[in-house]
């Protein structure tokens, strides 16, 4: 049985977290879902060897290994919806980004299947996230949380147009220390892609349930889009062309979150 994520510890204050990676579906859910649901298209693929540089310069990386479709780890537990007012997908995704059905004969998971989902999978993610950031913050004075994404370039559900290249989220400057901010978006604006800053993707519940400046706790999120590492269509390739200078971009990024000290109150 697959690990429910894998976690290397890291020697610098920063935490990259990658919820959306894993492709693993166990057979018993698997069994009740619909052919194009097994293809898990919605994935954020290939972001583990996107930020296979993470380790090397220090940083700490949990990254999961099951599917969204089984439980979205950056959903809050209780089903609230991420956005008011816009389209979300749920705690458990009943439909695939492009609205097909995930489970067949309209099946929905029970309460009692959806809470069981929340303690297997959910809980040991989110709680090696507070444990670590508190190991952190104790180490180094500070921590600072990565929630690295990825997404197709035109998702009609979810936004007008093309997605920008690049969208940082800091839950609307509530997660992380303005100071922080303007460092990141400087290194994303040097480069040759599109940036905004929290636009339509301001932030998950990993961001907003771990960001706390206040307490020198500081999380950010960065969704990319496939076009500039990936082909967008199955079978998903990998570009590694496109994908060696983007990396460029997101090294740099994160070499200057590790070498970032918060200002002294």
């Amino acid at each position: 049985m697959p690990k429910i994520f894998d976690y290397k510890r890291g020697t610098t204050p920063l935490l990259v977290s990658l919820p959306h990676g894993g492709i693993h579906i166990p057979d018993a859910i698997a069994d009740r879902m619909t052919p194009t649901a097994l293809e898990t298209p919605d994935t954020d693929w290939h972001v583990g060897m996107l930020y296979d540089f993470a380790s090397s310069i220090g940083a700490s990386v949990i990254s999961a290994t099951h599917s969204r479709y089984v439980i979205d780890l950056n959903r809050n537990p209780a089903g609230a919806p991420l956005y008011s007012g816009a389209n979300n997908t749920e705690l458990v995704p009943l439909t695939t980004f492009n609205h097909s059905s995930i489970y067949r004969d309209n099946y929905q998971p029970s309460k009692t299947e959806i809470a069981d989902r929340i303690s297997h999978y959910w809980q040991p993610y989110h709680e090696t996230l507070e444990r670590e950031l508190s190991k952190i913050k104790a180490h180094h004075g500070h921590a600072v949380l990565f929630d690295g994404h990825s997404i197709r370039s035109h998702v009609d559900r979810f936004y007008d147009g093309q997605i920008p290249d690049l969208n940082l989220g800091t839950a609307n400057g509530t997660s992380a220390t303005p100071e922080l901010t303007v460092l990141a978006m400087e290194v994303l604006q040097q480069s040759n892609y599109s940036v905004v800053l929290d636009d339509r993707f301001t932030g998950g519940h990993i961001t907003r349930a771990n960001g706390a400046p206040e307490a020198d706790v500081h999380a950010i999120q960065l969704e990319l889009t496939w076009r500039n590492y990936m082909e967008e269509n199955p079978p998903y390739r990998y570009l590694p062309d496109r994908a060696q200078k983007l990396q460029i971009v997101l090294k740099d990024l994160l070499q200057e979150i590790i070498e970032w000290q918060p200002a002294a109150i």
